[in-house]
Order: C-alpha cells, then sequence, then structure tokens
C-alpha cells in the first residue's frame, strides 16, 4: 500500500481582463469597466485606535473608481449600464472569480476533509497551513476565498486566530515567473516572444483572425490594423480579453467574431509556444524562469521524507506562531499540514512545461490548480526497492509552497541540500518506496523521464520515484537565483539544439 504524505498545490486567480485597460481608437469593442466586484461596495480597513499600535478597529468604506472626462474633468467610472458601485479595478478578483475560488476550497475541504479525514472538521488555529501569495492582489483574494470555502465560519473555533499570510516583495518573488526582477528570464522570454512573432505573424492562420476581428484594432506602427503576436494590443492580451469576457456576464461581451472557434484555437495554440515553448526547450530557461519554486518543491518533499525516518523534526517552519515567533504553532504545532498557494497561469504551465507535461495543453483554465502529491509504501523503511503491484490509499495529502529565494534546501547537509548525483548509496536508498505524481486539474500527470522501468510505481507511470523525479528537477534548480539572472547576459538567447524538458 502507499500513503499519501504531501501534496504541493498551486491555484491560478479568476481575474479581470485585461491588467491594461484598452481604449479604443480603432474602434476595439472592450468595456473599460465592468460591474462584477461587489467587493468595492463594503471595504474594510484597520485603524489605529489609540495613538499607539496596541488597539486596532476596522473602517467599513466603499470604493469607487474616478477617471477623466470631458475637457480632463474627473468623473466617476461608470459600468455599461451606469453602474457606479461593484466596478472593478484593475486585475481584480472579480465576483465569479470568488465564487469560483471559493468552490475550489469547498472541493478541497470535501476531499481533504470529508473523505480523506487528513485535515480536522474544526479548528482553532491554523498553524499547520502554509498559505502563500504573490504580491498582486487577486492573488491574495483566491486564497482568502478558497481558505474559506475549506473552512468557513462553521469550520472555525470561537477562539479561532487569524491565519497567517505569506508574501514577498517583488524583487523577491519566485512564485511566479518573474520577468520584471530577474534580467536573465526578461531576455529570455523576449527573445522567445520574438521568434513566436517571426514564426505566425505572416501565416494562413494569422490572415484567418485578421480577417475576422482586425477591423477593431487601432492603428498600428506601419499603418496596418492587423492583429499580430506583437502588435498592440498583443494577440495574448486579446485572447486574454476573450476567456475573461467568456467568463463573465453579457453586458461586457465583445462581438461574435471574437469568440469563433477557429479563432480561439489558433490564438491558443500562438500564445501556448510564445510563453511556454522556452520551457520546453532551454534549461536555463526552466533554471531562471521556475527553477527555484520547483526546487523549493523538491525541498519539501525531501524534508517530509526525513521526517517520517525520524532524521528531523524541523524540515519546515510553522508560519503561524504566535507575534514575533516563528519555530512553532500556537499549538505545538512544528509541521505543515496543509500548505496553498495563489499564483497565476504561468506558474502552473511553467511548471509543468519544464517537467514535460503540457504538450498539447490549452492555456491554463481561470482558477487551475495543480498538486505535486508525495506517496510512501507502508514497508519503504524496511524495503530497499518497492515491490510491484502496490495497492494504493490516500493520507496526508496536502499543498505545499515555495520558502527560500535562492531555493537553498532545507538542510545543506541532508538529502534535499545535494544534487541526486551527488548522493551517496546510503542516502539514495532513503528514498526507495517514495513516489511523487502531478496533478493537473484533478488529472494526472506523467513525466517522460518517469517512464523507464524503474523509474516508476509498477503499473503506474503517474507515480515518478522521489529519486527519479529529484534528479530530473536537480538540473534545472538554480543554486542562487539572483546570481542565475544577472549571469549570462552577453550569451546566445537560444541553445544550440532544444534541451528537452522531463528527462
Amino acid at each position: 500500500m502507499v500513503r499519501n504524505l504531501g501534496e504541493a498545490g498551486f491555484t491560478t486567480e479568476m481575474n479581470l481582463s485585461p491588467i491594461k485597460r484598452r481604449e479604443k481608437p480603432g474602434g476595439f469593442p472592450f468595456r473599460k469597466y465592468w460591474p462584477y466586484c461587489n467587493a468595492a461596495r463594503q471595504m474594510t480597513s484597520l485603524q489605529m485606535d489609540k495613538n499607539n499600535w496596541s488597539s486596532w478597529d476596522q473602517l467599513k468604506w466603499r470604493r469607487r473608481l474616478e477617471t477623466f472626462g470631458k475637457d480632463d474633468r474627473p468623473v466617476i467610472a461608470t459600468g455599461p449600464q451606469g453602474e457606479v458601485d461593484a466596478v472593478c479595478d484593475l486585475g481584480q478578483l472579480t465576483d465569479k472569480g470568488r465564487e469560483t475560488t471559493l468552490a475550489l476550497g469547498q472541493r478541497l475541504r470535501h476531499l481533504y476533509v470529508d473523505q480523506l479525514g487528513f485535515m480536522p472538521k474544526l479548528i482553532a488555529n491554523a498553524d499547520m497551513m502554509y498559505l502563500r501569495a504573490t504580491p498582486l492582489p487577486r492573488a491574495l483574494e483566491s486564497i482568502q476565498q478558497s481558505f474559506w470555502g475549506m473552512y468557513p465560519l462553521t469550520a472555525r473555533t470561537a477562539s479561532f486566530s487569524p491565519p497567517t499570510v505569506i508574501t514577498r516583495t517583488p524583487a523577491d518573488e519566485t512564485l511566479l515567473p518573474n520577468e520584471s526582477n530577474c534580467r536573465r528570464f526578461n531576455q529570455l522570454s523576449r527573445a522567445f516572444a520574438q521568434r513566436a512573432a517571426k514564426r505566425w505573424n505572416d501565416t494562413k492562420e494569422m490572415t484567418y483572425i485578421n480577417f475576422l476581428i482586425s477591423k477593431w484594432m487601432p492603428e498600428q506602427e506601419d499603418g496596418s490594423h492587423d492583429v499580430a503576436v506583437d502588435s498592440h494590443p498583443r494577440l495574448c492580451g486579446i485572447m486574454d480579453t476573450i476567456n475573461s469576457t467568456l467568463a463573465h456576464g453579457p453586458k461586457t461581451k465583445l462581438p461574435s467574431n471574437f469568440y469563433d472557434t477557429k479563432v480561439r484555437e489558433i490564438g491558443d495554440k500562438i500564445a501556448v509556444e510564445e510563453w511556454y515553448s522556452g520551457y520546453k526547450e532551454s534549461q536555463e530557461y526552466r533554471t531562471v524562469g521556475i527553477g527555484a519554486l520547483v526546487g523549493d518543491v523538491v525541498s519539501h518533499e525531501s524534508g517530509m521524507m526525513r521526517s517520517v525516518l525520524d532524521e528531523s523534526d524541523d524540515y519546515i517552519l510553522e508560519a503561524g506562531d504566535e507575534d514575533g515567533g516563528l519555530s512553532q504553532g500556537r499549538s505545538g504545532e512544528q509541521r505543515i499540514k496543509f500548505g496553498m498557494s495563489g499564483c497565476h497561469d504561468h506558474t502552473l504551465a511553467a511548471m509543468l512545461s519544464s517537467l514535460g507535461t503540457f504538450e498539447g495543453e490549452k492555456w491554463p483554465p481561470y482558477t487551475s490548480h495543480l498538486a505535486v502529491e508525495l506517496f510512501r509504501r507502508d514497508d519503504a523503511q524496511e524495503l530497499k526497492k518497492p515491490t510491484s503491484k502496490a495497492k494504493l490509499s490516500s493520507r496526508m495529502p496536502s499543498f505545499w509552497s515555495t520558502e527560500s529565494t535562492e531555493s537553498t534546501m532545507n538542510d545543506e547537509g541532508g538529502i534535499s541540500g545535494k544534487a541526486t548525483e551527488n548522493l551517496g548509496n546510503a542516502e539514495k536508498e532513503k528514498m526507495d518506496g517514495y513516489f511523487v505524481r502531478l496533478r493537473y486539474n484533478d488529472r494526472p500527470m506523467t513525466v517522460p523521464g518517469c517512464r523507464p522501468q524503474g523509474k516508476h510505481l509498477d503499473g503506474n507511470e503517474s507515480f515518478c520515484t522521489l529519486e527519479a523525479f529529484k534528479a530530473i528537477c536537480d538540473k534545472f534548480t538554480p543554486k542562487n537565483w539572483k546570481e542565475a539572472c544577472t549571469s549570462n547576459l552577453d550569451k546566445p538567447f537560444f541553445p544550440a539544439t532544444p534541451q528537452d524538458a522531463g528527462f
């Protein structure tokens, strides 16, 4: 029997698209202000109640957006039917986004609380949970809604302590490919995007898209109104708008030409190539783009394994301690049992592409989630190698998130702190009987490098041995992410030959 020891999971947000408001100089039929954010009617902020930080209260307020009117006079922004309240700010989590992330949390509760009995039905604190979000507000809002779905008020005691949510400054963020703060990744991503433009701009596929929607495009620098990979707006931005308007109400729908099935299929294929082909072809792209995050996931898996072997009792620090403390939780909890990270479509697709499991996939749908599960055979501590036809059971699943900026491992001297190729036989034997599985939107994914015999659970290739999975991830885990981001700035952008992902 194989037991589930841990699950590293990441959920995307349901956001308002586009992130930038699209003007209409060429007749682009996009509604600038959407009336789908009812949270704006009832905002709350903490306020200091005394002349020190010892007493705080909440101020309830309503937010309205202001914009330019006639002769640049300030006017209140309104929705398609004159709405002044519930108007969304840029990239804000919409009502539909809150609905779907709440539902995700409810599904997590059904699986991990009701079915598997791993997480408790009633909690007095969230010390066993690791919650993290990127700096973008909608990612934080997604995590909060998912947490609320998993543990609603009725599942928390009256004395429930506020949960801790981890965030980072943009310069240290590894929970998404950080093009803004990693110079080498910025170079590489632009090079691959430009390659996609050269491949697709003068094709029959792009001609088809232009035949249907170019009449709504603003004038480009060359005087045309053509849609292109690198047009303004870019094709990927138009696709983002199409997908987002499809997910919301009729008030903000585009003309029917934008929803043509072939337009959507072509646009999705090109956007996926533009954004994610680098992860499939270049080890350096994987390293600076998503390697730090993947390395941290492997670190946590190895730490979980070590804790089972009683080698360590502190493979991950508790994040929800009393004020000023980090070592353990309010109830003495030292081990995170469940972690959940609010991230973005780029995060999920980058991880899957880097592990060779995104071939033929479409752009991640809203509220997608990715789980990285760690399993252990019941007799793993007694076996040197797993026996065949092992049965599976579910126990102790959880979500993990990242912890170290430079993807340094939890212990420099342990298994998680060394590349697999540098491990001794005794250290490798400790990983016998442990398996890793990826689940993308509840679909098991198979890492190609785990298909050979001996690198997966007999009878199921989606269960990769921990040793094989770690070895694959080690190849693109940076020893120092920030240093890697400032290296090779004068080197070629593309490898001499494709460096296939997932091996």
